[in-house]
């Protein structure tokens, strides 16, 4: 629910800029482990091991192994536990629910991202600030959508940061994709579309039309819609490529999801004669369709689009805003057009699994790191 929030006293415009500025009641800073809450005493998202670490999701660029305590939503224990050890010490909390910290007020809030995503909400001292985490705005029915937090200070991503990147409506994708797949098994091809594991895979499943054909998926993908069906999200049935229930005329008229490093390896050599896709925000440019080397490619993303990016930050009514990851440039130089307060944190996240996305995203001038092709 949407609250006013007052201007901070004392607190001036400081202009733009790509360095990070701390001021000495700042809420998070930077430090060499991560964003850092020095009130609060735990940090968010850190990429090197701490004490204390508050976890927006399961991407591996932004929860990673060996800290001490974790906390983060519910919806995203199953596959935290799966990657960073079944026996991480985890505390969780539902969307809205409150811990107090050293006088830190903290609590998690819908991302839209994947399952389990979620913005970090902290209040102290009369200030609110919000770290986003990877957020998209349009709901994809696999997880709760992204819900505004009115804040002080938005700490946002800009993965998709440039005004050429704008995503189709859901139902157009999906209509593409429907066509696609009918196309290939009238013809007796299978239909193997590489997507990203988690997130992304699950996505596919909840808005393709099943009657089309049986849906086989690789061994990386079905543990994470095990997760998912278990958070009472409705996926259609799928079948490993050993199911001994699928013939060789089911795995050719078969839409086959796959992970991208299962490109040219021996697994596909089961399907036969196949048409190969890839999803991502990337192959909305057209460098990166040809690097993949694949004969379609459908523009679907985790993250916001510039439009959303815009909609999202005007929607907290911040004041300060600091970028993360993505074409940081364009958006502080946009947000500075905007009047607002803006910089940038330099930090390790936008590589969701490179072992699954390596080479598929195109340089970005202006980009603090190498956007994922899980994107």
């Amino acid at each position: 629910m949407a609250w006013p929030v007052a201007a901070l006293p004392g607190h001036a415009p400081r202009g733009c800029t790509l360095r990070p500025v701390t001021m000495p009641n700042d809420l998070v800073v930077l430090r060499p482990e991560g964003l850092y809450c020095p009130a609060g005493d735990f940090y968010i998202d850190p990429w090197r091991p701490v004490e204390r670490a508050v976890l927006t999701h399961a991407h591996s660029d932004h929860a990673r192994r060996g800290s001490a305590h974790y906390l983060a939503h519910e919806d995203s224990a199953g596959t935290l536990r799966n990657r960073l050890g079944a026996g991480i010490d985890l505390q969780t909390l539902g969307y809205g629910e409150v811990v107090d910290h050293h006088g830190v007020r903290v609590s998690l809030h819908p991302a839209g991202h994947v399952l389990g995503s979620a913005q970090v909400r902290i209040e102290h001292g009369g200030q609110v600030w919000v770290a986003s985490g990877d957020y998209k705005l349009e709901d994809d029915g696999t997880c709760p959508p992204f819900e505004p937090v009115r804040c002080h200070t938005f700490i946002t991503e800009s993965t998709f940061g440039l005004p050429i990147y704008r995503w189709p409506a859901q139902p157009v994708l999906f209509a593409d994709i429907n066509a696609w797949w009918a196309a290939n098994a009238a013809a007796g091809k299978a239909s193997v579309l590489y997507a990203y594991a988690f997130g992304k895979a699950q996505r596919l499943l909840y808005g393709v039309d099943s009657s089309i054909g049986p849906i086989v998926v690789h061994g990386a993908v079905e543990p994470l819609n095990a997760v998912y069906r278990a958070a009472g999200v409705p996926l259609p049935p799928t079948h490993r490529v050993t199911d001994p229930q699928l013939t060789k005329a089911d795995l050719r008229r078969a839409l086959v999801l796959a992970p991208p490093s299962a490109a040219g390896t021996p697994w596909l050599k089961r399907f036969g004669e196949h048409s190969d896709a890839f999803a991502s925000g990337w192959m909305l440019v057209r460098g990166a369709r040809r690097r993949r080397g694949v004969d379609r490619g459908f523009v679907m993303s985790d993250h916001a689009d510039w439009p959303s990016l815009q909609k999202a930050i005007g929607a907290t009514g911040a004041e300060r805003v600091i970028v993360t990851h993505g074409s940081t440039a364009v958006m502080v130089r946009w947000l500075c057009e905007q009047g607002l307060d803006a910089q940038v944190f330099a930090t390790e996240y936008g590589a969701d699994d490179n072992e699954d996305d390596a080479g598929a995203a195109p340089e970005v001038p202006g980009s603090t790191s190498t956007p994922e092709a899980a994107a």
